[in-house]
């Protein structure tokens, strides 16, 4: 297929934000342009088969509050299932394994009253924060300036609960609390609408799934818009032109159009050149605003043994390189464990070594019977060409308030998307489809104001 030299808007990036985009700007009448680099929709959703069943090597869950993905899959048929939470969740923690209900464990009254002080102190802190200008608040100056890890320390955080909360955070930005802005911690909480909807299975953000995988909805997106989404087409280069026009040039050609939306991680667009160059802020953002790194790995039974221990195989673990577990299993079909590693020890591993330390990591928490898998996949993200890392940007100290105000600003006809430019549910598909619709609306009305 030849690929067009003219759109009304070129969009970079088929991921959940490009497509959903686009998707909105057709509808609207415009005639929109898709140029992916992978072989594949999806971005940091990919779904794959483990003993015939569909996995996510990426974006998994969904929950209440998520609307933007919710009402999107349901528009084009894409059903969930609740993820499997009865029973006891497990923690391994210095050797001995615990069982506990709650979303976080507490492991004794002293480390009960010190979790909930610290939840506390979240949560006055996130009504003082702005998601939409977090470096404009009173204390955002203050908070961006120290990491996580030293928040912690200075309001006197026992090592319990500075443990728990290095598992929170490398589950959820790919990072240890020492990388992590505490603006950028608070933001993203108050994004989710809170520590407890952040982290919950039931009512909170890992509360369904889609038992066909999350990629399906990128995949009729795909269809939706045919052969308006090209594949294996990296853009290399973005030029403005003087009549507020763009041109988009990838190996081998170039299309021109009236805007384009550039829908890919914020570290992933220093890999364009742009003429003339991007004011300085936003050349520099690329280099503040690092991806997380975080791997998966899954392991397939003939049945889900855990649930007859009583076990809802959901876990915690302070021993790598396993340290948060899921139960993924379908309703009738092979038991199907979900695991998070740490990708710095995990990633540089054979792939014989990884597995075996995975499932030597289930085995810890479950029992011998999780050694015996009848199949085993795993997915280093860091290893991928585009966007490599974790699921989201991991933002260091004096990010936000020295370049935040340029992550989304429009520029001479190149608009922003991606989950990390959003104000709901930052980090996740809904913020990604989010992003992708607000940056949608910002084009439509910048191209019936330039008519």
């Amino acid at each position: 297929m030849s690929i067009p030299t003219n759109a009304d808007v070129v969009v970079v990036g088929a991921g959940f934000a490009g497509l959903a985009a686009a998707r909105q700007l057709e509808s609207l009448g415009h005639d929109v342009l898709v140029l992916e680099g992978r072989d594949r929709v999806g971005g940091r959703s990919s779904t794959t088969t483990i003993a015939g069943v569909p996995v996510d090597l990426g974006g998994t869950f969904v929950g209440p509050t998520q609307d933007a993905v919710l009402k999107l899959a349901a528009e084009l048929g894409c059903e969930t299932v609740p993820t499997y939470c009865r029973g006891k969740n497990l923690i391994r923690w210095h050797g001995k394994v615990r069982s506990y209900r709650s979303t976080i464990p507490k492991l004794s009254i002293i480390e009960l009253v010190d979790v909930s002080r610290i939840q506390w102190r979240f949560e006055r802190l996130r009504r003082q924060v702005r998601v939409s200008e977090p470096w404009s608040g009173a204390t955002a100056r203050k908070l961006d300036q120290i990491t996580m890890e030293r928040w912690l320390r200075s309001v006197h955080a026992s090592a319990s609960t500075r443990n728990l909360m290095a598992i929170v955070s490398r589950v959820t930005w790919g990072a240890e609390p020492d990388a992590v802005s505490m603006l950028h911690a608070v933001r993203y909480i108050r994004a989710a609408g809170g520590l407890g909807r952040l982290l919950d299975v039931k009512g909170g953000a890992q509360q369904d799934r889609f038992p066909a995988g999350t990629q399906q909805i990128a995949l009729r997106m795909a269809e939706e818009l045919g052969e308006r989404v090209v594949l294996g087409t990296p853009v290399q280069r973005i030029e403005r032109r003087p009549d507020g026009g763009v041109v988009v040039g990838y190996a081998g050609g170039q299309v021109s159009a009236r805007a384009v939306i550039v829908a890919i991680a914020p570290q992933q667009r220093a890999q364009i050149a742009f003429a003339p160059p991007l004011p300085t802020q936003y050349t520099e953002l690329t280099k503040h605003w690092p991806q997380g790194t975080l791997s998966k790995a899954y392991a397939a039974y003939d049945k889900p043994f855990w649930r007859a221990a009583g076990c809802s195989g959901e876990a915690l673990s302070d021993e790598g390189p396993v340290f948060i577990t899921f139960d993924v299993s379908p309703e009738d079909g092979p038991g199907i464990l979900l695991g998070f590693t740490d990708a710095r020890a995990f990633d540089p591993l054979p792939a014989e070594q990884r597995r075996d330390q995975a499932l030597a990591g289930f085995a810890r928490l479950f029992g011998k019977a999780a050694l015996k898998p009848i199949d085993y996949v795993d997915h280093c993200w860091g290893t991928e060409a585009f966007a490599p890392g974790g699921p989201t940007a991991a933002v260091p100290p004096r990010s936000w308030t020295t370049y935040g105000p340029w992550l989304r600003k429009p520029v001479d006809g190149i608009f922003w998307a991606g989950t990390e430019t959003a104000d709901r549910w930052t980090g996740f598909l809904d913020g990604a489809v989010r992003s992708g619709q607000r940056a949608a609306t910002e084009v439509a009305e910048a191209l019936a104001s330039s008519s």
